[in-house]
């Protein structure tokens, strides 16, 4: 699942080494109030040249003690599915909103989002994905703001730059609610098709009549 050899080509020892800065840059993070909270700041994890980004709303319990993103019985879930659709977790990049544990999971507050903005934007930049999976409601109103995720998930939205995103329910949710780990498991479904697609050199979610998109 990772870019072709020629996407590959341009990711150059500088990008990953500013990637690893910006990581480092989180890990000693005092932006915000969660820095007074944390065990440890969750940076993310993953393939630096996957196609593939999924974000999710913040750390969780096992997630702050570990250091790692998804790791506790969502992240178990989300392997689960990506074991189910032929997906290898190490060839994508899994990150989230907010770098930080809420306090009692709460929903990150404005401040945060904000204070933590600056990550994420520089590891999209950097990582260059070309679909985005944004897993609950927190992580959706980056590019679906005001949308409903029951009503909006698994819709394909171009946001520009090469690039589609598609909000998915949270995999906690999905676990606590029958109907939403149905409508999980078919959003993931449509997760091999797009890449495919990019594999054959078009666009994601294209029809494949319309342009290549050119890196």
């Amino acid at each position: 699942m990772a870019k072709t050899e020629a996407d590959q080509s341009q990711i150059s020892t500088d990008a990953a080494a500013e990637l690893a800065e910006v990581h480092a840059a989180i890990r000693t993070c005092q932006l915000c109030d969660l820095a007074a909270t944390r065990t440890h700041t969750v940076p993310g994890e993953g393939s630096l040249t996957s196609v593939l980004m999924f974000i999710g709303e913040g750390p969780g319990r096992e997630e702050d003690l570990q250091g790692r993103p998804f790791i506790g019985r969502s992240g178990k879930f989300l392997d689960e599915m990506f074991a189910a659709y032929g997906i290898d977790r190490r060839d994508v990049f899994i990150t989230s909103v907010v770098k930080c544990r809420p306090p009692n999971n709460r929903d990150p507050l404005p401040p945060e989002l904000h204070a933590c903005s600056r990550y994420l934007e520089r590891q999209i930049e950097l990582i260059d994905p070309r679909i985005i999976v944004t897993l609950g409601r927190i992580s959706m109103q980056r590019w679906f703001p005001g949308g409903a995720i029951t009503k909006i998930h698994g819709q394909i939205k171009d946001i520009g730059q090469g690039r589609i995103a598609i909000p998915f329910f949270h995999p906690a949710a999905a676990l606590r609610n029958p109907p939403w780990r149905k409508a999980f498991e078919e959003d993931m479904a449509k997760l091999p098709p797009l890449i495919a697609q990019l594999q054959e050199g078009e666009s994601p979610g294209s029809t494949g009549r319309g342009r290549r998109h050119q890196k």
